[in-house]
């Protein structure tokens, strides 16, 4: 999948698939899958570095990331979150982080929000960096936001997500993330746009779909959010298997024989 893909595929009514990756193993196991493209984002700093939110990720930790599912998802069209304050502290700091996630391996970069970086992203798009966007729930606006909630809910927040998305679009980002909106609001969204929408929490009406891959297999010990579909129980599955080796370690049935190099 490639940037003018995303805007073809909604023309010709299709959907989109993305996952998130963070090291070469996953990704290397979501190359070899049908899914359109990866995300990583930054909330590699809670799944993979056990932070309590993604601000404590930053550009360093996020172009390893890159880097590594590039090198595992050769075929695939990733995306990289901008981390928290790096396109809020002036172009120059913002260009630079873009920089750096793209020399990494992104083929485009995501930010949350619009107002107060508006001018932010007209300069990276007409600059040719990719820019996706992000509504709704935006989880770097976790210390004013207080808690993870649905936004949108009211009418004149509604207003200003809907509006937010028009501004967007016109600053050139080529699609559209909106989490944790009301269903209703990413359908009006969503019909109003001429960029795709990928939804999380937001319902069935999107374009297109994004989940954490770590929720989607089952491996997060924590709570899982409403949203979130298990395709399958992996934390049973793993947990069974590392039982077995350790039961099979102690009472001597591994390794035997064909498990020895000489």
């Amino acid at each position: 999948m490639k940037i003018g893909d995303f805007s073809l595929r909604k023309r010709e009514g299709g959907r989109i698939s993305m996952l998130t990756a963070y090291d070469y193993s996953f990704a290397r196991l979501v190359d070899s899958s049908p899914v359109d493209c990866v995300l990583v984002g930054d909330s590699a700093a809670m799944v993979m570095h056990g932070c309590k939110s993604t601000i404590d990720a930053t550009p360093e930790m996020m172009a390893a990331h890159v880097s590594a599912v590039a090198r595992g998802a050769p075929s695939k069209f990733i995306v990289a979150d901008m981390p928290f304050l790096s396109y809020r502290s002036g172009l120059k700091h913002a260009m630079d982080c873009a920089a750096l996630l793209l020399r990494a391996g992104a083929g485009a970069v995501k930010l949350e929000g619009v107002d107060g970086h508006e001018d932010i992203i007209r300069a990276m798009t007409s600059s040719d960096i990719p820019v996706m966007g992000h509504l709704g729930l935006t989880p770097q606006s976790i210390l004013k936001l207080g808690a993870y909630r649905v936004q949108g809910r009211s009418p004149s927040a509604a207003e200003a997500i809907f509006c937010q998305a028009s501004r967007l679009e016109g600053a050139g980002c080529f699609a559209l993330v909106l989490e944790c909106v009301p269903d209703e609001l990413a359908r009006r969204v969503t019909e109003s746009l001429a960029i795709p929408t990928i939804g999380i929490g937001a319902g069935p009406h999107t374009d297109g779909q994004v989940l954490v891959l770590q929720d989607a297999l089952g491996l997060c010990a924590e709570r899982t959010p409403r949203f979130v579909k298990k395709f399958m129980d992996g934390r049973a599955v793993i947990g069974e298997a590392i039982s077995r080796f350790d039961a099979e370690v102690k009472n001597g049935a591994f390794p035997q024989k064909e498990h020895s190099c000489g």
